[in-house]
């Protein structure tokens, strides 16, 4: 039986509004599914394959999942605490800051993974940032109370990731698809080539992701297309874009991008890339 599961952090792009239209692209069957930029899950979450490789660079991100996977519970419990205390300029501070040497001593517990659920919902816009000491620097959105999670989408997350064969990988997205074989499927999603010099948002991790790293996962698309897997992958529709996936499908669709500070530039247009045709 299929759970009901969500993304249980906001994150840039996100790719809940873009779903359906993806699902209905992916190939009519495939061996393991592969994600190598996992960020907030929607497509994992929503697809829910039997077998899949997911991959980030972010580990504390990561850790979320593993924490769910291993107990759940135990993670609602503390996020439920966080939540049981009025919030504040100095209460939002004390919590980042212990995030913050979370991450600096690389402790990927249930009390990380439940600061960094808390903080998501407590931090100005969602955004996950981090400056070049990898340390998360979003300050607070002045909300004062409320429930930062779905204790029953918790749950079920933490349920399909014990039953279903996922292995959830850190690291570098040629990395992550170092077993991929022929037949498997892998959906790329990684950080956008901006739309302009002030579009840029790649802080996730404190590497962020550069022009070279675009040119090396199109190159990687391609071999991997050769060689039999079916890729897909999502960006921004400029012109970069269309240059590095020249012989592959690419097909334009609008969107909304919610978490733009400038409403005004909250609509785009993004492509989706496919190694194969998919029929629209």
């Amino acid at each position: 039986m299929t759970l009901k599961t969500l993304p249980f952090v906001k994150w840039a792009g996100g790719k809940g509004q873009l779903f359906d239209r993806l699902k209905l692209r992916m190939p009519d069957s495939y061996k393991r599914y592969y994600e190598p930029f996992l960020g907030g899950g929607a497509m994992l979450l929503g697809l829910q394959p039997e077998q899949a490789v997911v991959s980030d660079t972010n580990e504390q991100l990561l850790n979320v999942y593993m924490q769910l996977k291993t107990d759940a519970e135990a993670v609602i419990a503390a996020v439920s605490e966080l939540d049981g205390t009025v919030c504040d300029t100095e209460f939002y501070l004390a919590q980042r800051e212990k995030y913050n040497d979370k991450i600096r001593n690389r402790i990927l517990d249930t009390e990380c993974a439940a600061l960094m659920i808390w903080i998501n919902k407590h931090c100005f816009n969602g955004l996950y940032r981090v400056n070049s000491k990898g340390l998360f620097n979003v300050p607070y959105n002045n909300r004062v109370r409320g429930t930062s999670i779905d204790a029953e989408n918790l749950r079920n997350i933490g349920t399909y990731l014990r039953n279903a064969d996922i292995d959830i990988r850190c690291g570098d997205f040629e990395k992550a698809c170092c077993d991929i074989r022929a037949g498997d499927f892998v959906y790329f999603d990684s950080p956008y080539v901006p739309v302009s010099d002030t579009a840029n948002f790649t802080d996730y991790t404190k590497t962020g992701f550069l022009e070279e790293d675009h040119v090396r996962l199109a190159s990687l698309a391609d071999s991997l297309a050769r060689k039999g897997v079916l890729v897909m992958l999502t960006n921004n529709n400029v012109p970069l874009v269309h240059e590095l996936y020249q012989g592959f499908e690419i097909e334009e669709t609008s969107v909304r991008r919610a978490i733009n500070r400038d409403a005004s530039k909250r609509e785009g247009s993004e492509v989706i890339i496919t190694s194969y045709k998919t029929g629209f």
